[in-house]
C-alpha cells in the first residue's frame, strides 16, 4: 500500500496554469506580477492593508523584529511549545529567547503567564522587547488577554501564524493581530508555495522597510550602492504563482482538514486515554494537523509505540512539537512554567491530515491504531 504521509501538499489543478503564465510572460526572475497579487490576496483573506512576499516565515519573523529595534542584550518572550523557527529568529537579531509554558486548554501561549513575567520583568527594570506568540497547530491564542499586557507594559506583539491561515479569533482572521505576523507557505502548510512566507502589518513603513532589507537592501540608485546590510528573502514570481493558486482552494482545504479532525474524533474518541485538541469557544480553527493525546495508564500504550506502530505500517505520524525549553540549543534560555508544554510533547500525536486523503486512507489509519491497543 502506498505511504501516507503526515501533511503532503496538495494541488488544485490552477497553479500549473499560473505558472505557465510566469513562464509565458517570461516572469521568472524574483518579483513579478503574481508576487503582486499574492500579496494583495492574502493582505484581504488576513484583513491587514499591507503584506511582503516571502522566502519563509522564519525571514518574516526575522524582518518583524528588525522592524520594531529588536537586537543584542535583548530579551523576547516566546511560545515554548512551537516549531524552532519561532525561536531562531530571536536569535538572529542577537537577542534572547525567554519561553513561556502554555495554557492547558488551548496549547497556546498562556495569557496569565505572559502578564506575569511582564510584570516581574518591569518590577526588574529588564522589561521585555517583544513577544512572539504562536498560533498553534491552525488555533488562534487567546489576543485579547495577550495584547492587554502587551499593551499595559508597551510591549509589541509577533504573531507567529506559520500555521493557522484561514482560522480566526472573535471573528478576526489569523495573521492580523500585533504590531505585525508571519505566515508559512512551506510544503507541509495548509496551503503551499513550495516553500515561501508573508510578513503582514497595519503600518505600511513597517512592510516598506522590510521589502527593501529583503532586497539585499539595494539603494535607489544605477549602479549596486549599499548603506545597510540586507537579506536575499524575496519570493520568486513562480512560486507566488503556485501559492496564488493554492490560496484560491483555500475555503475548500478548510473544510476537508476540519472533516478529518471530526473524522479522527468520532472513530477514536470512544476509546481509552484518548482525547484531541478541542476547538477553543473563541475562534474558528484551521485544524492543520489533528493532534491525539494519549494517556498511557488509562490507553495502555504510550504515544511513541503508536507511532512506531504506524510507521511499520508505511504512515507517518509525529510527536507534537518538542518544548524549546528542552532543545539543547536553548538549554540556558528561561523558561516561565513548562511543564504543560513537557506533557504535551509526552503524550501528542500528530496524524495524518493531508486534504488529498481518501476515506480508505482514513479508516486504514485507525484500523492500525486500533490494531496496536492492547
Amino acid at each position: 500500500m502506498a505511504r501516507i504521509y503526515l501533511s503532503p501538499p496538495h494541488m488544485s489543478g490552477e497553479e500549473q496554469l499560473l505558472v505557465q503564465e510566469a513562464f509565458d510572460t517570461n516572469w521568472i526572475a524574483p518579483l513579478g506580477p503574481h508576487v503582486n497579487g499574492f500579496e494583495e490576496e492574502i493582505a484581504a483573506r488576513c484583513g491587514v492593508p499591507h503584506a511582503a512576499a516571502l522566502s519563509s516565515g522564519t525571514a518574516a519573523l526575522h524582518l518583524a523584529l528588525l522592524m520594531l529595534d529588536v537586537g543584542p542584550g535583548d530579551e523576547v518572550l516566546c511560545s515554548d511549545l512551537t516549531f524552532a523557527a519561532s525561536a531562531n529568529a530571536i536569535t538572529y537579531v542577537g537577542a534572547k529567547p525567554v519561553f513561556v509554558d502554555c495554557d492547558p486548554a488551548t496549547w497556546n501561549l498562556d495569557p496569565a503567564l505572559v502578564e506575569e513575567e511582564l510584570e516581574r520583568a518591569a518590577a526588574a527594570g529588564t522589561l521585555r522587547a517583544a513577544v512572539v506568540s504562536v498560533d498553534l497547530y491552525g488555533q488562534c491564542a487567546d489576543y485579547d488577554p495577550i495584547l492587554a499586557a502587551c499593551e499595559r507594559f508597551g510591549v509589541p506583539l509577533i504573531e507567529d501564524a506559520a500555521e493557522a491561515l484561514g482560522a480566526s479569533y472573535k471573528g478576526r482572521p489569523a495573521g492580523s493581530f500585533g504590531a505585525m505576523a508571519a505566515l508559512s507557505f512551506n510544503g507541509n502548510k495548509i496551503i503551499t508555495s513550495g516553500g515561501g512566507g508573508m510578513l503582514l502589518a497595519a503600518d505600511e513603513d513597517f512592510v516598506t522597510r522590510a521589502r527593501f532589507l529583503a532586497t539585499q537592501a539595494r539603494d535607489p540608485a544605477p549602479h549596486y550602492q549599499h548603506t545597510t546590510i540586507g537579506y536575499n528573502y524575496r519570493l520568486s514570481n513562480v512560486l507566488a504563482a503556485v501559492g496564488r493558486g493554492q490560496l484560491w482552494a483555500l475555503d475548500e482545504r478548510i473544510r476537508v482538514k476540519r472533516r478529518i479532525h471530526g473524522f479522527y474524533r468520532d472513530a477514536l474518541g470512544d476509546l481509552p486515554g484518548f482525547s484531541f485538541l478541542e476547538e477553543a469557544p473563541y475562534g474558528e480553527a484551521n485544524f492543520w494537523l489533528t493532534v491525539a493525546l494519549i494517556d498511557p495508564a488509562a490507553a495502555g500504550i504510550d504515544r511513541e509505540a503508536i507511532r512506531v506502530h504506524l510507521e511499520g505500517c508505511d504512515v507517518e505520524s509525529r510527536p507534537v512539537w518538542k518544548p524549546m525549553h528542552m532543545q539543547p540549543v536553548f538549554a540556558d534560555c528561561r523558561v516561565v512554567g513548562g511543564s504543560v508544554s513537557e506533557g504535551l510533547f509526552e503524550r501528542g500525536l500528530c496524524l495524518p491530515s493531508g486534504t488529498a486523503m481518501s476515506e480508505g486512507d482514513l479508516a486504514r489509519i485507525v484500523a492500525e491504531i486500533r490494531r496496536c491497543l492492547p
